[in-house]
């Protein structure tokens, strides 16, 4: 059974009903309507649609244009006044599907992107097989991010060898974003270009060139696809967030209350997490069961946890768990929510064997989740393999290494290399870190206890005093209250750095 608004589709009987009444369509008709309910609200070409409804046979357009009049008429008005069936021009049809917020489904309003067939520029069939491999593996690895709504190859693909303003595709396709590119072929050098556009503006976001050798083709396509995947979808939740920004602040739709609140995470600071809180909290009173709402107040809790800011609640901790274990069951799979939740359950919850099998199941279904990989790698950093954990780390540098997630993974290792005792290398990484975002206190634990490990008490002063400036009531009781204990020597060194730097117990 699929429903859309009012009706009710049986595809095994070809039976429309609309409540307790049925509607006659026909066989054309129900074969039509059939195909558009299949591409789930994107644009359907002629030619799909005129197979669907006489399967072999040759037929003229004019029978296509009477079915869908037809279709119009039996369906009636849609919400707002529209047809339930558009004209996508110089395409084809696609049917509206109101999208209606459920507690365990992700906000209607989610982004929408489309990957349209990358240009041939070189003229040979090979690069063009290429080309449509590269989209294939993008829109595959793109579908991985449960923020993202991704647009059918079916439906992208009817721009294949067109030319077409960017911003006519978008409306047509019902996206905000493109993702358009090129594929250009020189002897045995391939070079790939990409480019994602903001659909309405048509303002180009962010672009990127990409060269290898043909003898190792699939090493380079495999490289593409990962390194598109990793930098798109970031860079769509930052423009989201810019437009969100700029909103009415009155808003309460959930999608607008998410993307404040991450700002105010985002901030680092005890009086900007307190505000997030507060944001989710009104969220959750209206969806208890949102499992996006759920993963950003676990993150929040969990991350005031492990600073040691002054409690919200009663049991900031407990919450903390409990919002963790009713996000991981409604999660639906979506990497970043059990990411989330993960971190949650072993900080100020202390699950070890529950969290370390909710990271591997997020890592094992979006592998080119920057946050994912991060938390991962600091998962393990605490009650793991920690070569496993470098290499997480590794990784999410490599991928991202101006992501704003970047600052967690170079932290994570300074962590690290503190912990083998080499602390000048932690210096070097917590310094990194530091040029990325100097308001995240763990950054100046390391750099605290680096330089107090070493002997340097004067310059470990001077970043207790830096940390104290941005976070004056942190204590480091409350730090080790909320740190993992799985193995104490994980954070061992880090605590009697402080100490010998005088942080304040």
């Amino acid at each position: 059974m699929q429903t859309f608004g009012p009706f009710t589709f049986d595809p095994t009987r070809a039976a429309l009903t609309s409540g307790s009444t049925s509607v006659p369509l026909g066989q054309r008709g129900a074969a039509l309507l059939a195909a558009l309910l299949a591409a789930d609200g994107q644009a359907v070409a002629k030619a799909d649609l005129m197979e669907a409804g006489w399967p072999g046979l040759a037929v003229e357009e004019g029978n296509l244009t009477v079915q869908i009049a037809q279709l119009r008429k039996l369906l009636g008005s849609a919400p707002q006044g529209q047809e339930w069936i558009v004209t996508v021009p110089r395409v084809g049809y696609r049917l509206i599907i109101p999208q209606l917020s459920t507690p365990d489904r992700e906000p209607a309003s989610r982004p929408t992107l489309a990957v349209l067939p990358f240009q041939n520029l070189s003229g040979d069939a090979d690069s063009d097989y290429f080309a449509d491999g590269i989209v294939a593996d993008i829109i595959t690895a793109l579908s991985r991010f449960r923020k993202l709504a991704i647009v059918s190859r079916s439906s992208s693909f009817v721009y294949k060898r067109r030319t077409i303003d960017a911003r006519e595709a978008a409306q047509a396709l019902g996206a905000g974003y493109l993702l358009e590119g090129s594929v250009r072929r020189s002897g045995e050098r391939l070079r790939i270009t990409a480019q994602l556009v903001e659909g309405q503006s048509g303002v180009t976001l962010w672009t990127d060139r990409f060269d290898g050798d043909l003898t190792d083709v699939f090493d380079f396509q495999d490289r593409i696809t990962e390194s598109v995947a990793t930098l798109v979808a970031p860079t769509i939740e930052a423009n989201e967030l810019a437009q969100s920004r700029q909103k009415r602040p009155e808003s309460i739709a959930t999608y607008d209350i998410l993307l404040r609140a991450k700002a105010f995470i985002d901030e680092e600071t005890e009086k900007g997490n307190l505000a997030a809180h507060g944001l989710l909290t009104e969220a959750l009173g209206q969806e208890p069961d949102n499992a996006l709402i759920l993963g950003h107040i676990v993150w929040a809790l969990e991350h005031r946890c492990a600073m040691g800011w002054p409690s919200i609640s009663s049991d900031d901790g407990g919450l903390c768990v409990d919002y963790a274990r009713r996000g991981i069951r409604h999660s639906g799979g979506d990497a970043r929510i059990m990411a989330q939740c993960a971190i949650g359950l072993i900080q100020p919850g202390r699950d070890y064997e529950g969290g370390m099998a909710v990271i591997e199941q997020a890592v094992h279904q979006n592998a080119n989740d920057l946050y994912v990989l991060t938390v991962a790698g600091v998962m393990h950093l605490h009650c793991g393999d920690l070569q496993t954990a470098m290499e997480f780390f590794d990784r999410a540098l490599r991928l991202g290494p101006a992501d704003a997630n970047a600052r967690f993974a170079l932290t994570g290792i300074a962590h690290l290399h503190i912990v083998r005792g080499n602390f000048n290398e932690a210096l070097d990484f917590a310094s990194r870190s530091l040029a990325i975002n100097d308001r995240f206190d763990a950054t100046y634990w390391m750099l605290i206890a680096a330089n107090a490990q070493l002997g340097r008490l004067e310059q470990a002063h001077v970043w207790l005093k830096a940390m104290l400036a941005i976070a004056p009531d942190v204590r480091i009781s409350r730090i080790l209250a909320n740190q993992p204990a799985r193995y104490p020597d994980r954070f061992g060194p880090i605590a009697v750095g402080l100490r010998r730097a005088g942080f304040p117990e």
